[in-house]
């Protein structure tokens, strides 16, 4: 079905296209079945056939002004420096330069204190309206027969600021992308991964269609298994989607419903360099972040990666593999599947050496809600090391963590209630964190406490 063509892309004007479509089919409908029209119905008829009407004129009267920007010539003094386009907002800079309010804000935001064009260290950010230049703008576009409102509306967005020219770029470069030449695959894919880290807009055109991303991840697509993949392609692919899914929840729910990009995630995973895989883990994390991607990503099996990931050790891919764990742990149906992966075995092993023990403690406090989880543990002697970590970490939460586990295995396994009672009597660690513990930590080391008291009572009982 083609798009409605009576109004713009922008949502709203859409929604409304779509409305009156819908109301005009009812209406349309009401006319086959009934035997007379009613004069309310008529009325109606009238009323959405006028909406729809008026809305199709000024769509053509915006693509007339459209065609005639884009052939009429624009004195220099009118184009933004930044942008290159006719100027929406000229405002005056502190070096006496003008530029249109919109980028030059953007600039100011990015940190950046001096003229863009004059290179001038700026002594205030403040801006001037250039009312002359605003006028003069106004009057030059009468001239021609061009009517404000369209320019305004349509050479940016004004959240994104996407000019035309980032977009005749971005489209250039997805066309490279497509190319069977591997060279312009590579060269547009690392142009794309610079552009979508250095600002906004290369992202936001990235959210605007599932099938930009698709074009994006095409090469190593087309390139099938990753033996035969370029390496920096994938890493600068993988890399990009990074980039474009950092934007906002929107994107993240684009990129992760596309369904060639979790399967190229799991096989950079698993067989990309070392960066690929960091960065493949930092998307799965960024992603992740979106509640409704959790469980779509968690039943993919891309767990397993993640934990072989985190099991390798690389330094530079751990914490990116633990924090996208942890993320995706936080639903519950991704407990189970990391567990059966083999997590808990992985985390106590790295833990008792003494390895990243504030994240790995973090993710092993939430997997213990399994009983599986509590089985393994007790199997791993993590009892012990647990603790440990409760008598001489200084770190406050690693100590809850340590404590919210021994709270489950006490509950769970009474085989262990005798090392734990053996610590509280030599060192009083378990009293301790009851009395100076965070406030998480002291209703479960207390809990603990009061399940020892009522086991001894029962004893004496006995």
């Amino acid at each position: 079905m083609a798009k409605t063509d009576a109004f713009d892309s922008d949502p709203t004007a859409i929604a409304k296209a779509k409305e009156l479509k819908r109301e005009m089919k009812k209406l349309l409908m009401n006319m086959e079945e009934e035997d007379g029209l009613s004069v309310q119905t008529i009325d109606h008829l009238q009323e959405a056939l006028s909406a729809f009407k008026q809305a199709t004129m000024r769509k053509m009267a915006r693509s007339s002004s459209l065609e005639m920007l884009e052939t009429v010539s624009c004195p220099e003094e009118f184009r933004c420096p930044l942008s290159k386009e006719l100027m929406r907002d000229p405002v005056v800079l502190a070096s006496g330069q003008t530029y249109d309010k919109l980028f030059i804000q953007k600039w100011l935001s990015s940190g950046n204190r001096t003229c863009p064009k004059t290179q001038q260290v700026l002594p205030h950010t403040a801006l001037t309206p250039n009312l002359l230049i605003r006028d003069m703008i106004s009057k030059w576009c009468k001239t021609v027969g061009l009517e404000t409102t369209t320019y305004q509306s349509s050479l940016v967005d004004e959240e994104k600021a996407v000019t035309r020219s980032d977009r005749e770029i971005f489209n250039s470069l997805l066309c490279k992308l497509s190319s069977s030449n591997l060279q312009d695959q590579k060269s547009a894919a690392k142009e794309l991964r610079r552009l979508t880290k250095k600002g906004t807009e290369f992202r936001a055109l990235f959210g605007e269609s599932s099938d930009n991303i698709t074009r994006l991840v095409n090469p190593l697509l087309l390139h099938g298994s990753t033996l035969n993949q370029d390496e920096q392609l994938q890493e600068d692919v993988i890399t990009t989607l990074l980039n474009v899914s950092i934007h906002d929840d929107s994107n993240k729910k684009l990129v992760c419903e596309n369904a060639n990009v979790i399967p190229l995630l799991i096989d950079a995973l698993r067989r990309g360099t070392v960066a690929t895989r960091s960065n493949a883990a930092a998307t799965v994390f960024t992603l992740s972040a979106l509640d409704s991607n959790k469980a779509l990503i968690g039943k993919s099996g891309i767990l397993k990666p993640l934990i072989d990931l985190l099991e390798e050790g690389n330094p530079s891919a751990i914490k990116d593999a633990a924090a996208a764990i942890f993320t995706l742990c936080i639903a519950h149906e991704n407990r189970s599947r990391a567990v059966k992966d083999g997590a808990v075995r992985v985390l106590g092993k790295k833990i008792s050496d003494g390895l990243y023990v504030d994240e790995l403690l973090a993710i092993l406090a939430m997997l213990v809600t399994h009983w599986k989880a509590v089985e393994e543990l007790g199997e791993l002697g993590g009892v012990t090391w647990l603790l440990r970590i409760t008598r001489e970490s200084e770190c406050k939460r690693n100590k809850e963590n340590a404590i919210v586990i021994l709270h489950t295995i006490c509950f769970s396994d009474r085989t262990k209630w005798k090392e734990i009672k053996e610590e509280e009597s030599s060192h009083g660690t378990i009293t301790k964190l009851a009395r100076e513990g965070t406030s998480r930590a002291q209703r479960k080391a207390n809990g603990i406490l009061d399940r020892l008291r009522k086991a001894m009572n029962l004893t004496h009982t006995a």
